[in-house]
């Protein structure tokens, strides 16, 4: 790892980031087609989201990331992509306003995280379940801003709730940690509940 490139990869996208202010970061799998019924209410959560007066911030992929970047691209405000560059390369969608590239997947989430005014996550992999165990990490310990945080899709969240609920029985998270976030099922839930801010 270099860390004059760490330090670069921080401050450009520290300076570009800073630009845009109403930002809902959405996070899920790269791996959905777009023909899927999630990423069809990805591209209308994107769209909805946009046209509401936020920009939308991705890890600029495809799957989720392109359904929800492709909605905000057709609607009014800014849709933003933070990709990562990987062996076999991974090309951003073609749905950005916004573009940054980065070597490193833990910078990439910093700025992903730090520019957010609130998180929705939709179901997917590894990086997705790290992205969230880092945001929930932050909130839980105030080391990061307390916004809001959306796992849309409650059927796909269940045995993390599960797993949750054994961690609070065995005292090793607390009640009000599992009041961090909030399940939900339909674009409408969202838009509701950030209008209600």
């Amino acid at each position: 790892m270099n860390i004059d490139v760490v330090e670069s990869e921080l401050n450009n996208a520290q300076a570009t980031l800073a630009q845009f202010s109403n930002n809902i970061t959405v996070f899920g799998s790269a791996r959905t087609s777009q023909d899927d019924p999630l990423a069809k209410i990805a591209y209308q959560l994107g769209k909805a989201l946009s046209d509401k007066g936020f920009n939308v911030l991705t890890g600029a992929g495809p799957g989720i990331m392109q359904a929800v970047n492709h909605g905000a691209f057709d609607g009014q405000s800014k849709s933003i992509g933070l990709n990562i560059k990987l062996p076999k390369e991974q090309a951003p969608n073609s749905y950005l306003d916004e573009c940054l590239f980065f070597e490193h997947f833990f910078t990439r989430k910093v700025m992903l995280i730090k520019f957010a005014d609130a998180c929705i996550f939709f179901p997917g992999g590894f990086g997705t379940a790290d992205e969230l165990m880092e945001i929930l990490t932050l909130v839980q310990t105030r080391k990061g801003k307390q916004i809001k945080i959306f796992l849309f899709g409650e059927v796909f969240w269940t045995p993390l709730l599960t797993w949750f609920d054994d961690l609070k029985k065995n005292r090793y998270i607390d009640k009000a940690d599992l009041e961090t976030f909030t399940i939900v099922n339909s674009v409408e839930q969202i838009l509701t509940i950030l209008e209600a801010k």
